[in-house]
This record gives C-alpha cells, structure tokens and sequence, in this order.
C-alpha cells in the first residue's frame, strides 16, 4: 500500500491511496461547523464545533462482509494557522500525516519527522527559519 498528497489547501485536502491495486481517495474538508473525512466520496467521519476540532481520525478500508481483514489508517492533521509564518504558509494545512501498520504513508509540513530535526548550525537555522542561504564557501572575494 502507498500514497502520495494530491492536493492540500487551507480547507481542503486530497490523499490518493493505492492498496491491493485499487485505487482510493481519502478526503479531509473544512466547513464553517464542521469538518469531514471522505473516502472515495463518502463520509467516514465528521467533527462539529467552532473551536477544538477532531484532529486524529482512524479508518479501515477494504473490509470483507464478515466485518474482519481491511486496511487500517490513521490521519492525522495539524490545520494550526501560523501567526508568526510569513512564507505564504498560511494558505494551507500546517501538517498531514497517513499511518498505516507497516508506518508512514505520507508525511507532510510539521508532522513530517524532517521537521523536528534541529539544526547543526546557525546558518542552518537561518536558512531553515528565514529561508536565508549565505552561500558557499567557494569563490569568495577576498574583501
């Protein structure tokens, strides 16, 4: 089973699932009172408020008549608006991430593991916070 992100928006997002060579769409939609979970089209799951929102949602797909096999996925969203983001990421979710059994499906923004990663240096941190790069060291005028 794998997945890949096919669209993620402020309100929106679009994950393409492919197990046992069928194809799936899992969906997450934002409305004023309400959010939901969609797979392929229909509703698995929902959250109503304004504020404190589900964020967590466990699935299984694939289920035989019996009730028993599937397959099982956590989705886990981080939709917090950035106050302090001044890089257009305040225009889509902050974090996606798909669990299945085996591990991670998708990972995406702050609930991607690359993220929590510190930097080793002060440049590093630069051009990870500010998007600031100094350069390389090669070919540097002498003054």
């Amino acid at each position: 089973m794998h997945a890949e992100l096919v669209r993620v928006s402020l309100h929106e997002l679009d994950i393409k699932i492919v197990a046992d060579e069928r194809m799936h769409v899992l969906q997450w939609r934002r409305n004023l009172l309400w959010d939901e979970v969609l797979l392929d089209g229909k509703r698995q799951a929902s959250s109503h408020g304004l504020f404190n929102r589900e964020k967590v949602y466990g699935l299984v797909f694939g289920r035989g008549e019996d009730g028993k096999g599937g397959h099982q996925v956590m989705l886990i969203l981080d939709p917090g608006y950035g106050a302090y983001d001044y890089s257009n990421n305040g225009q889509r979710l902050k974090g996606v991430r798909l669990e299945s059994v085996d591990g991670a499906l998708v990972a995406y923004g702050s609930l991607d593991p690359k993220a929590l990663e510190k930097p080793a240096t002060f440049a590093d941190w630069m051009k990870k916070s500010m998007g600031m790069d100094w350069g390389n060291d090669h070919g540097r005028r002498p003054n």
